[in-house]
């Protein structure tokens, strides 16, 4: 009895850019979501610079800003070949605002790192001044997490689900959410500019939960998923074609 082995084919390359943006997308979930609890003995510890709580999880939350950032930007820089198809500007923003993102989490992690220099340093000292500086690196630290995965995650939303929606490469209930979810963050970020609210209370949670629910379901089914075949016609490929036709009547 003669048996024929099916074999998988190979893997398509929107496939592999897919595979490799949900990853990141998990990614960012990893390295961000225990950045909260470590940092809480900086954030709410004045004495922290002079020797007061563990130092170990604030090195451990630098790391991990820098490693969510780049994450981050490996989303766009994974999806870019894809939905550059379908709308140039978002694919250039997407990859922008996430390379602004980045660059928030940098100064975040360096205002970390700051803080732990000063205790390694300066840590005896009682001077009112050392006090003072570390409860600036304290409100830097604030403030760039209220931009960084804050503001910067709504534009983000915009720009990627904005295309997703339109062109229905995952199920628009996923983009949806994103689209819903980001003015309600944007809301919740001017009113903690403003003093609304504090930028870690229940109604400023509830206000992120959307945004964090379309990252995660879009991660997890471009991981396990893929894109699916696209409802609105390419329109670079489109054009390109034209191009080549009339390159062809004119040779």
């Amino acid at each position: 009895m003669s048996t024929t082995a099916t074999t998988r084919g190979p893997m398509s390359t929107t496939r592999k850019l897919a595979l490799g943006a949900g990853l990141f997308y998990i990614a960012t979930f990893v390295f961000s979501i225990p950045t909260l609890g470590m940092t809480d003995t900086f954030v709410h510890n004045a004495n922290f610079v002079h020797g007061a709580g563990s130092a170990s999880g604030v090195q451990w939350a630098a790391l991990f800003d820098m490693l969510t950032g780049l994450t981050g930007i490996g989303t766009a820089v994974m999806v870019y070949p894809v939905i550059k198809r379908y709308g140039r500007t978002n694919a250039i923003g997407f990859v922008a605002s996430r390379t602004l993102e980045a660059a928030i989490l940098a100064v975040s992690a360096i205002s970390l790192l700051s803080a732990y220099t000063l205790r390694q340093d300066l840590g005896a000292t009682t001077t009112a001044g050392l006090g003072t500086t570390a409860a600036a690196l304290v409100a830097v630290h604030k403030w760039t997490f209220l931009f960084g995965p804050g503001v910067m995650a709504t534009i983000n939303a915009l720009c990627f689900a904005t295309v997703l929606r339109r062109t229905g490469l995952v199920p628009r209930v996923i983009p949806t959410i994103g689209l819903v979810g980001a003015p309600l963050l944007a809301l919740s970020c001017i009113v903690t500019i403003f003093g609304g609210w504090s930028q870690t209370s229940s109604i400023a949670m509830l206000c992120t939960l959307p945004i964090a629910a379309w990252e995660m379901s879009v991660g997890v089914y471009m991981t396990f998923k893929g894109f699916k075949t696209p409802t609105v016609v390419d329109i670079t490929d489109s054009i390109d074609n034209v191009n080549r036709s009339v390159d062809d009547v004119y040779a």
